[in-house]
């Protein structure tokens, strides 16, 4: 019998259609531009003169057409130009995800496994005895019957409750989880673009939860001389202002969300580039960007302790490898007992990906 032979699959774009290719570049550049359409399409233009990405049969026009008919593009009518839709922003998440993450098989429940057993949804293979209040499809039919077969002669067959097996399920746990962006003024200085790299994450990050665990929860803060809050569909839009690192502005602001929230399970993780620089005291706003100013360490520090005592483990992930700033993320992880990747900029999705799918936990 002649098996079946597998080879690398490689993708064909050929098989992709003119405005198939020409809508993932078109995604890519509106999340460079944040959002800025007429911006994005002249960036196209220059690439179509230098590139030839279209054709006579497909033209630059023919997308722009098909981009308001299916429904990317809107005109809000004030004279300012086209505009993205929410189905474009749904698209923006959703490219960033298979980017970052590949493309996943969506999940029957959406929560996070852990090694405890309980009521869930996955099977452990485990088996064990009966016990009162057991659900009935739990019950490992096959199993049972044997042990009827085997403790009873077969003229008097008969399944008792000692004969019943149940199968393990692994429990399912919700998290909570705070998404802290750095907009820093360093995140776009010395010719590193950090602040895109940094939306793509978040995108995609939120259209994992919303797809494959809809019952966790996801709030994005973002973090400059002051922290707020963010939405989803503001990530594409989202700038570096002249800004220092009021980190813990954003670690107040992240422990204050969670506190409202009613999973047992909470997490943060924080995406920055540089060392804190400012923090409020005594109601205005201390700067110091020259070194690390031990006010405002010592803050940061003892911000993070208190996580550590409400059970809120904080991952960061630096895209910097000054050896000081290095110290410094370890004395802060250790201070929570959290976690600290030392990641390049192309590296960071799969990282922060990664470790929300690992991060899994017991409700307590």
């Amino acid at each position: 019998m002649i098996g079946h032979r597998f080879s690398r699959f490689v993708e064909n774009n050929e098989d992709k259609s003119s405005f198939d290719k020409l809508f993932k570049l078109f995604l890519q550049l509106l999340t460079y531009t944040s959002g800025d359409v007429p911006e994005t399409l002249h960036w196209m233009n220059e690439l179509d003169r230098e590139y030839d990405l279209t054709d006579d049969e497909y033209t630059m026009e023919d997308f722009i057409r098909d981009l308001k008919e299916r429904g990317y593009l809107q005109d809000p009518g004030d004279g300012t130009g086209p505009a993205v839709t929410p189905k474009t922003e749904q698209a923006i998440r959703k490219s960033a995800l298979e980017d970052l993450f590949g493309k996943m098989k969506k999940s029957r429940k959406g929560d996070h496994a852990t090694r405890f057993a309980g009521q869930g949804d996955e099977w452990t293979g485990n088996l064990r005895d009966y016990q009162f209040g057991d659900a009935a499809d739990q019950i490992s039919m096959t199993e049972s019957i044997k042990n009827a077969q085997i403790n009873q002669p077969l003229d008097e067959f008969n399944v008792t409750e000692r004969d019943l097996e149940v199968q393990e399920r692994e429990y399912k746990a919700q998290t909570s989880t705070v998404l802290m962006i750095d907009i820093s003024h360093s995140m776009i200085l010395y010719g590193e673009d950090r602040i895109t790299p940094a939306k793509r994450v978040a995108m995609a990050l939120a259209e994992l939860i919303r797809t494959r665990y809809p019952k966790d929860t996801l709030d994005i803060i973002v973090f400059g001389d002051e922290s707020w809050p963010i939405q989803v569909k503001d990530l594409p839009y989202l700038q570096v202002g002249p800004y220092h690192t009021n980190t813990p502005a954003g670690l107040e602001l992240a422990m204050d969300l969670l506190r409202r929230r009613k999973n047992s399970n909470k997490q943060i993780f924080m995406i920055t580039d540089g060392k804190p620089s400012c923090m409020m005291m005594a109601g205005r706003l201390y700067k110091n960007s020259f070194g690390l100013d031990r006010l405002i360490v010592n803050k940061c520090l003892n911000l993070a302790a208190q996580c550590k005592k409400l059970k809120i483990p904080i991952t960061t992930f630096m895209v910097a490898q000054d050896s000081y700033l290095k110290t410094f993320i370890r004395d802060f992880s250790e201070a929570n007992g959290g976690k600290a990747f030392y990641t390049s900029l192309k590296g960071l999705g799969e990282f922060l990906l990664e470790d929300f799918e690992n991060n899994r936990k017991r409700k307590k």
